[in-house]
Parts: C-alpha cells; sequence; structure tokens
C-alpha cells in the first residue's frame, strides 16, 4: 500500500479520499517514508517536517470524514521550493547570506491558495543561491541529483521540487520559472512542468528578475498540474501585476485531443543543436501528435539566440539581489554567481532598453506565429542530465547556464505559458522532454495538447530505480 501510495498522482489521492480507501495520514506518511528512503541520496530537500504535516494531515482526514473538504487538495502531500515564502519555515533560498533567524509570518500567494485549499504542507525544496541557475547546488544545501542516475544534475533551479515528484517524495511541487527553472529540471527528470502565462500566477515578494519569473506546478501528470492551476492562480491582492482571476477551469478541455489542431515543430529554434538520442525522440513525439490529429508542420524560424538580451535582464537581478546584503556579499555566495555576476557587469540603462526591444520583437515575432499556428513545439532542452555538481556539460565552450538550455529563456522573455512533458528515454536511460508553447493567456489549449500527447503514451508512468540500482548504474 506503501508503495502504491508513493506514486499515486494528487488526482487519484484525491478520489481514494472520497471514496474513504486511503486517507490523507497514510499519504503523507508513503511520502515521508519515500524520503527518508531516497533523501539521503538525492539530496531534494532542505526543510521536512514530519510532526507538522501529520497533524495536518489528521485534520484533513477529520474533515474528509465529515464530508467537509476543504477546497481543491485537502490531504495531498505538497513541497515548496525555498525560494517561495512559507508560514513558520524559513526561506534560505540556498544562500549563506540568509538567516533562519526572522519573522516567517507570511506565505507567498501560491504557498497561501494551497493551505487555504487544505494542502498538507511537509517539506521544502532545494534550489541553487537565489534561483540563478538552472542546475541545483548551492553553498547550503550542497547538491541535488538526479533519481534516474544519482551521478546526474536534476536540472534548475526548481531542481529539489523535480526530483522530489520523479522519486514519488510526493505528488507535486510547486516552483518557480524565470528562464526554465521548472520546464529544466522538467525535462531532466522525466515529469510535467508547466510555467504558465506571465501574471496567470501571482507572485510576492517580487521577483528581483521582475516580469521574467512565473512560478507554477511541477507534476507526474498534465491532469495534476490543471489541477494545482485552479489552485495558485487565484488572486492575491498584493501581486499588482498579475491578471485577472481565470474564468474557467485549466481542466477544461483536457479531453480535446489534437485533431485539426495545427501545430509548429522547431527542433532547435534556427540556432539550436541537439544530441542524437534527444533528436529522435522528440521527432518521434511530433509524430505521435501527428497520429493524433494534428496538423504539424516543421517550419524554420531563422531566429538569431537572444541569450544576450536575456543576460542583460538576468544578471541584473541577480546582481541586485546580491547587492542587497552589503559589501562583502560577494565573497560570501557561490564562486560561480560571483564570476557569472563579473562576466555580466557593467550593464547601463541603455543596454535594458536594447535587451526590452529584443524582447518585444521576439514576442511580436510570436504572436504573429500563433495567427498560423495554434502550438509551437520545441525540445525542452537539447540534452540528457550531465554530471552533478557542474554548472555546464563537460567539454562546454561556455560558462554560462545559458548555453545549454536555449529553447527554455525565450519564452520568459515572451511571457508565453510553456510546458515539459516526458517523450522518451536516451540510450543510457535519461529522460527526455518535449516543450509545448502557446500564445499568451491560451494556458488551456497547452494544458489540453499535453494532456492529449500523455494519453497517447506511458513515458509518464516509467519510475526511477530503486536505491541500490540506482547506485551501480553510471554513479561514479
Amino acid at each position: 500500500m506503501i508503495d502504491a501510495l508513493q506514486w499515486a498522482t494528487a488526482t487519484e489521492l484525491l478520489a481514494a479520499y472520497r471514496s474513504r480507501e486511503v486517507s490523507p495520514v497514510e499519504a503523507t506518511q508513503a511520502a515521508l517514508d519515500a524520503i527518508e528512503a531516497h533523501d539521503d541520496d538525492l539530496n531534494a530537500f532542505c526543510l521536512v517536517e514530519p510532526e507538522s504535516a501529520l497533524e495536518s494531515a489528521r485534520a484533513s482526514e477529520a474533515r474528509w470524514l465529515r464530508n467537509e473538504p476543504r477546497g481543491l487538495a485537502d490531504g495531498v502531500p505538497t513541497s515548496i521550493k525555498d525560494l517561495m515564502l512559507t508560514k513558520g519555515w524559513p526561506t534560505l533560498r540556498g544562500s549563506l547570506l540568509t538567516s533562519a533567524e526572522g519573522d516567517w509570518s507570511e506565505d507567498a500567494p501560491a504557498v497561501a491558495r494551497l493551505r487555504e485549499n487544505g494542502a498538507v504542507l511537509f517539506g521544502k525544496v532545494t534550489s541553487p543561491e537565489f534561483g540563478w541557475k538552472g542546475v541545483t547546488d548551492s553553498p547550503r544545501s550542497g547538491v541535488t541529483r538526479n533519481p534516474w542516475d544519482l551521478s546526474r544534475t536534476s536540472g534548475g533551479s526548481s531542481g529539489g521540487s523535480a526530483a522530489a515528484v520523479a522519486q514519488g517524495m510526493g505528488p507535486w511541487s510547486v516552483g518557480t520559472d524565470g528562464g526554465g527553472s521548472i520546464r529544466i529540471p522538467a525535462g531532466f527528470t522525466g515529469v510535467v512542468g508547466f510555467k504558465p502565462t506571465y501574471g496567470t500566477v501571482p507572485l510576492y515578494p517580487v521577483s528581483p528578475f521582475g516580469t521574467l519569473a512565473h512560478a507554477g506546478p511541477i507534476t507526474r501528470t498534465v491532469e495534476d498540474a490543471a489541477l494545482m492551476m485552479d489552485i495558485i492562480s487565484q488572486p492575491d491582492a498584493r501581486d499588482w501585476s498579475a491578471g485577472p482571476a481565470p474564468t474557467t477551469s485549466f481542466s477544461h478541455g483536457l479531453a480535446d485531443g489534437l485533431r485539426g489542431r495545427r501545430v509548429a515543430f522547431s527542433p532547435n529554434l534556427g540556432y539550436g543543436s541537439n544530441d542524437p538520442d534527444v533528436e529522435a525522440a522528440v521527432r518521434d513525439a511530433v509524430q505521435v501528435l501527428a497520429e493524433l490529429g494534428a496538423e504539424v508542420e516543421e517550419i524554420d524560424l531563422g531566429w538569431s539566440d537572444p541569450v544576450d538580451a536575456y543576460h542583460v535582464l538576468w544578471f541584473s537581478g541577480a546582481a541586485k539581489v546580491v547587492e542587497g546584503y552589503g559589501r562583502g556579499a560577494c565573497d560570501r555566495i557561490d564562486p560561480l554567481l560571483a564570476a557569472a555576476l563579473e562576466r555580466h557587469s557593467g550593464f547601463t540603462a541603455g543596454d535594458f532598453l536594447d535587451a526590452t526591444a529584443v524582447r518585444m520583437k521576439l514576442g511580436r515575432e510570436m504572436g504573429l506565429l500563433h495567427e498560423r499556428y495554434e502550438l509551437l513545439v520545441t525540445p525542452t532542452l537539447p540534452i540528457p542530465a550531465f554530471e552533478a555538481g557542474s554548472d555546464v556539460p563537460a567539454g562546454s565552450s561556455s560558462e554560462d547556464w545559458t548555453s545549454w538550455t536555449p529553447y527554455t529563456y525565450p519564452f520568459n522573455l515572451t511571457q508565453q505559458p510553456a510546458i515539459s512533458i516526458p517523450c522518451g528515454f536516451t540510450a543510457e536511460g535519461l529522460p527526455v522532454g518535449l516543450q509545448l508553447v502557446g500564445p499568451r493567456h491560451q494556458d488551456a489549449r497547452v494544458l489540453s495538447a499535453a494532456a492529449a500527447y500523455q494519453g497517447a503514451g506511458r513515458w509518464h508512468e516509467r519510475r526511477p530505480l530503486g536505491k541500490a540500482q540506482l547506485s551501480t548504474t553510471t554513479r561514479k
């Protein structure tokens, strides 16, 4: 029973609570048992609170027994990325600059909505320092590893969330995405990661990365992603830039299918280069989309890489964060962050405006593209997961994490909804992700297409090997 509960989705757990086949206490204990069994190897959690979690689960169980569940997620074990304020728990952001002492009396909007809907919060998951890069290691928490191969990275910056969900340590987690930080780890670990349209999920405090920053779900199924979106997209007055509350459920239309949908396929956005196993898996997935009735056309976008503009916006935000800790802060942060800030420094107001102009041009081009195509399909990443503890793959010609994530950050610049779903494995048994991108504010369209693809296969049902087997695969 415990093993089955470890792999149950949030949607399945809620149905089991309703029928009284399973209690929230059992589901929460299963998540805690999975952490006990696996997290010494994975290092996905920076805080676990079994006592308060079981107390919350018992309260949820009592509500279900009275047929009075609270909201949409009553009793679902839930982890929170350690960039998001969580009442009663410190938010340390992977940094030695932060202190556990303080007044931790507020929830971030997504956390507040999950709590109001009865979710059982049981822990916080790891992030690189201030979420600055596409892998998850930090001076405070160490290296987070990939459940499919402990020698490999889980990706980042929501790497703790993805590793936890992939290994059955809770059915879902809420993460953030400023350049791929939900989709990168989802692609590397074989789970679902959804970055909604900017402003759909309110954020507070304001992100130092400004309007690049999104929050969203990391789950094992598209259905769970839609369910979490129904919760965390509700309004919060603290975010002045958030959009209006959705008027329909994100689950609406999940069964609509793909027949007649016009889909553009770009294997490289015009400037990327893919690992052969990734290329093969993604092309197979695109063929499945066509077999499901989509009208797929491979296109050449002819783009040049917008990474320089992205760097201006991204590293300006990162520098502002560190600057806030006063003189000498750079001596106490991740040395690779300090080096990156040195490389990407001296930006002017003119540079910022030029970067914004690149962003606006890219947004216009995507808007025009979506007049012809309802969706754009790309690989989530051009490569499988590489060595844990490294910012870039061995032999990389660049020190920047953006060099190996060319397909994610453009859609933070444009603020579009984008999802990563598992679409296969490499010869070494590492997951490959497929990215679906839609027009701004057409999040339900993206989720519907992802659900159709998920329903045509079983990639989302694959599970990592057990701890002993993991230790003998490619781990050194």
